[in-house]
């Protein structure tokens, strides 16, 4: 298992695909597969059968999980797509954006 740079709740801006220029908060993140669910991004239609919780079915617009080499994370200062550094700052591991020097929170 490999160490990623997005963690649940970053605002990230999708960099490749379908979906480039979208931007969005993560929602889940699954370190196995290396994918993401992304808020309004990576949206697929769902065909659902009737069933207790949903009484006449049909079709639902959902989130599908999206790979993480095709989302960076979203500069705190500038709002662009930016790649990150970790530093030390009083004994802890803080991740900064590479363009603004900002700490990403």
């Amino acid at each position: 298992m490999t160490k990623l740079h997005i963690k649940k709740g970053d605002l990230v801006v999708v960099i490749a695909g379908e979906d480039k220029g979208k931007e969005g908060k993560v929602l889940s993140v699954d370190p196995e597969k290396q994918r993401a669910i992304v808020e309004n991004v990576n949206i697929v239609s769902k065909h659902s059968k009737p069933s207790a919780a949903n009484p006449n079915g049909g079709i639902i617009k959902k989130e599908a999980p999206i790979h993480i080499s095709n989302l960076s994370l979203k500069d705190p200062k500038t709002g662009a797509a930016t790649r990150i550094a970790i530093k030390e700052v009083d004994g802890k591991k803080v991740r900064i954006s590479k363009k603004s020097g900002e700490e990403i929170k």
